[in-house]
C-alpha cells in the first residue's frame, strides 16, 4: 500500500464576517516533494497556513496527519505534529547571537555548549554555513534566512512551510536555498510547502503546484505539466502579460527629462555611519531613475533618510531646488516627497490602526474641522482612495494588520500619491506582491512619471530595474559608482558596477 500523505486538508473553510477567506480548500502534501502554493495577495494562502500552525481555527473541514485525523488548537500542538514555518518577515532578535536565536522558544534548560554544537552540526549537515556566535544584527539577509531555516530544521519538522523565502535574497542566495531544500526533501523525506509570487521559482523548484483564487482551489497539477503563463492566468482569473508573470514587463519608459530642466530631487554628499558615503544623485521631473545594487550597500540607510527616520551626518536633500531641513519632522513630506518604504511594517503603516486611518494619517488637515478629525470626512476620503486603488478589506474600520501584504502596499501607495507629491521614492516596491498587483503597480509608477512626478525606484531586482526605469544608478558601499541609460544596461554591465568596478 502507498504511504499516507504527510498532511491532508479536506474542505477547509474559514470566514471572517461576510468575507470567506478559505472556501472548501483541499490540499495534499506528500513526503519527499516540494509543493508550490500560489495565489494573489488576499487569496487565502496565509489564512490556510495560519490554520495549519494553530494560529486560527477553521470553521469546517478536517486535517489528517499521516492518515490520522487531528485538531490543531495552538502553535505548540502544530510543532508537536511536526509542522513548522519559515515566515516571510524574519522573527529574529538582532542583538542576540545566532545560537541564542535558535534556542528561543526551546522548552527546558538551555545549555550554551549543546545549542552551539547543535547549530554547527545542523549547519554542516544542510550546507548552511553560519557562525553560531555571530550577532544576528550583523548578518546579511541571506545569512538571516539561513538562521530562520536552521531554527525550523533543528525541530525536525515533517512538514516545512516556506513563505516567500527569497523576497530579500540575491539570485545566488536563492539558488543556494533551493539546493538545500532539495537535499532536505530527498535525503530526509520531508514535505515542503513553497509559497512564492515568483513563478520562475515555482516552475523550477517544485514538484506539484496548487493555485488558490478568492479562497478556492482553481488548479492542482504536476509542475512539469503547467507553464508560467497558465499559472499567472489561474492566479488572477484573466490573461496577464507574460513578462509581468515572471517579473519583467515590456519596457515602456517615461520620457527622459531635458538636461537643462531643474532637478526635482537632488541628493548631495549624503553620509551616514554606517550606510552612506558621500552619495550624490539627481532625479528630474517626469523620469524614472533606478537605484540598483546588491542588498546591504546603503539602500536601507537612504530609505531611512528619505523617510525622515534618520538625519544624515553630512549632506543635503533638495526638493524642487529647495533644501529640506531634515531635522524637522514631516519636512520631507511637506516639501513634496512621498515614499513607499522598503519595510512597510517598520516605516510605512501602523498595523493596529484602521485601514481608513492609515490612508489619511499624513494629511489629517484634509479631514479635520477646527480642532478634531471629522470621522465622516475621513471615511469618505478613505473610501474614495480604496475604490481608486483597488484596496480589498473586510471593512475600512478593520485593523490594517488584517489585510494581505499586497493590499497593505496599495494603502501606502494610495496615501503617498494622494498628496500629489513632486517626488515619489519607491523602495523594493514589488516585494511580496502577486503578478496582478505588480502589473498594476508598474502601470501606476509609469503614470506618475507621465504626470511629471520624479520617480526614484530603489530595487535589488534586475528585471524590475530594466522594466521600469529610463536611467540606472548603481550603488556600492554607500556610493554611486556608475550611471547609464537603461537602454545601454545589461546584466553583465550592471553586475560589474554593483561589484564596485568603475
Amino acid at each position: 500500500m502507498a504511504p499516507e500523505p504527510a498532511l491532508r486538508l479536506r474542505g477547509i473553510t474559514k470566514r471572517y464576517g461576510a468575507v470567506v477567506a478559505c472556501d472548501g480548500v483541499d490540499l495534499t502534501l506528500e513526503r519527499g516533494e516540494i509543493h508550490g502554493l500560489l495565489g494573489e495577495n488576499g487569496a487565502g494562502k496565509s489564512t490556510l497556513m495560519r490554520i495549519l500552525l494553530g494560529l486560527e481555527t477553521q470553521d469546517s473541514g478536517a486535517i489528517d496527519r499521516d492518515g490520522r485525523a487531528v485538531t490543531i488548537t495552538g502553535p505548540r500542538q502544530a510543532a508537536a505534529l511536526g509542522i513548522s514555518m519559515v515566515h516571510q518577515h524574519f522573527s529574529l532578535v538582532d542583538p542576540l547571537a545566532v545560537w541564542e536565536n535558535v534556542a528561543l522558544g526551546q522548552s527546558g534548560p538551555v545549555r550554551r555548549a549543546a545549542v552551539r554544537a547543535g547549530v554547527r552540526a545542523a549547519a554542516e549537515r544542510y550546507g548552511l554555513a553560519i557562525d553560531p556566535d555571530a550577532r544576528v544584527g550583523s548578518l546579511s539577509a541571506g545569512e538571516r534566512q539561513r538562521v530562520e531555516l536552521l531554527k525550523c530544521l533543528r525541530r525536525d519538522p515533517a512538514v516545512l512551510i516556506m513563505d516567500e523565502p527569497t523576497s530579500v535574497l540575491t539570485r545566488a542566495e536563492s539558488a543556494e536555498l533551493f539546493a538545500v531544500l532539495r537535499r532536505v526533501v530527498a535525503a530526509e523525506h520531508r514535505a515542503v510547502v513553497l509559497i512564492s509570487h515568483k513563478l520562475a521559482e515555482i516552475t523550477t523548484a517544485t514538484d506539484r503546484v496548487t493555485v488558490i483564487r478568492a479562497g478556492r482551489v482553481v488548479l492542482r497539477r504536476a509542475t512539469a505539466a503547467t507553464t508560467e503563463a497558465e499559472l499567472a492566468r489561474e492566479m488572477v482569473g484573466r490573461e496577464v502579460t507574460l513578462g509581468a508573470a515572471v517579473g519583467v514587463l515590456p519596457h515602456a519608459p517615461a520620457p527622459a527629462a531635458p538636461a537643462s530642466s531643474q532637478a526635482a530631487l537632488r541628493l548631495r554628499g549624503l553620509t551616514t555611519r554606517p550606510g552612506l558615503d558621500d552619495l550624490c544623485l539627481t532625479v528630474h521631473a517626469g523620469e524614472i531613475v533606478g537605484l540598483y545594487g546588491a542588498e546591504g550597500n546603503g539602500q536601507k540607510s537612504l530609505g531611512d533618510v528619505l523617510s525622515g527616520l534618520t538625519v544624515p551626518d553630512a549632506g543635503t536633500v533638495e526638493v524642487a531646488g529647495a533644501p529640506v531641513d531634515l531635522r524637522r519632522p514631516g519636512a520631507l513630506s511637506a516639501a513634496g516627497l512621498g515614499i513607499v518604504p522598503e519595510d512597510r511594517h517598520h516605516a510605512g503603516v501602523v498595523l493596529d490602526l484602521s485601514v481608513a486611518e492609515n490612508l489619511v494619517m499624513t494629511r489629517l488637515g484634509d479631514v479635520s474641522g477646527r480642532v478634531f478629525v471629522d470621522r465622516r470626512r475621513l471615511r469618505r476620503r478613505a473610501r474614495a482612495l480604496a475604490d481608486e486603488y483597488g484596496i480589498t478589506a473586510p471593512s475600512l474600520d478593520s485593523p490594517l494588520r488584517t489585510l494581505s501584504g499586497g493590499n497593505q502596499q496599495r494603502v501606502v501607495l494610495a496615501r503617498e500619491l494622494s498628496g500629489r507629491p513632486r517626488v515619489l521614492v519607491a523602495a523594493q516596491p514589488s516585494r511580496g506582491l502577486d503578478v496582478g498587483a505588480v502589473e498594476d503597480l508598474y502601470a501606476r509608477l509609469r503614470r506618475c512619471a507621465s504626470d511629471g512626478i520624479a520617480v526614484l525606484v530603489i530595487s535589488t531586482e534586475l528585471e524590475e530595474i530594466l522594466a521600469l526605469t529610463t536611467r540606472v544608478a548603481t550603488i556600492f558601499r554607500g556610493r554611486i559608482v556608475g550611471e547609464l541609460p537603461t537602454a545601454q544596461a545589461d546584466a553583465e554591465r550592471l553586475g560589474l558596477l554593483t561589484g564596485g568596478a568603475a
